[in-house]
């Protein structure tokens, strides 16, 4: 059983995460998150949930890695900042988180950035900084020593769970380049100790596999 923290645990691919994890039984979900308020709503919940700033030094963020075996990095700046917050959450946020996890002995790392983030090519030109900053924090994250897996999932979608998957190292061939957000978090869930996802990184949208099939496909 690990300890996973999840840094960006209350907005709504986290919520998810923390939820399957605590279903599943199987590891125990940790929130990280940035105010009192929404500490004491995930303790309500039955879940430990840690105080923390992604603005803030690498050595306060390292701060809430004791007793922890992996990180998933869920968090977000929000569609409605500006590009100043897109660099100082989703890249150097990332990147602090990174090397905080390195610092505490973690080895495990799970990143959520964004469909097509590896390939300029592909990015919309009105969220260029967005994925500028989803394509360097991934860079980091690969040139690191953790053992990662970076999940870059389509458009994200408030729906039921369809639980079937496409994985591929880059989508471009599928009519449906959408997900839920709830498959995006068991996605992680069955990730975080699945052999075959270690070391990768992959697009993500609803398919025709199930979710334990698509991993062992990569």
């Amino acid at each position: 059983m690990m300890n996973v923290l999840i840094v960006g645990a209350n907005g709504q691919i986290g919520q998810h995460l923390v939820d399957e994890l605590k279903d599943e039984g199987k590891h125990t979900p940790i929130a990280f998150v940035r105010k009192e308020e929404q500490v004491e709503k995930f303790k309500e919940k039955g879940v430990e949930a840690r105080l923390g700033d992604l603005e803030g030094t690498v050595a306060e963020i390292k701060e809430s890695m004791h007793d922890v075996d992996a990180v998933v990095f869920a968090a977000g700046s929000g569609g409605s900042t500006g590009d100043d917050k897109t660099l100082l959450i989703d890249l150097d946020g990332a990147v602090k988180v990174i090397e905080a996890t390195k610092a505490s002995g973690i080895e495990r790392f799970v990143m959520v950035s964004a469909f097509g983030a590896a390939d300029r090519d592909r990015w919309s030109e009105e969220l260029k900084p967005y994925y500028v900053a989803k394509h360097f924090a991934d860079m980091w994250l690969m040139d690191s020593s953790l053992n990662y897996t970076i999940v870059r999932p389509g458009m994200l979608e408030n729906k039921e769970s369809i639980g079937k998957v496409l994985i591929k190292d880059a989508i471009t061939d599928t009519e449906v380049f959408s997900v839920p957000r709830i498959d995006v978090a068991k996605v992680i869930v069955s990730a975080l100790d699945n052999e075959k996802a270690y070391h990768k990184s992959f697009d993500l949208v609803t398919g025709d596999d199930t979710i334990n099939e698509a991993l062992n496909k990569l």
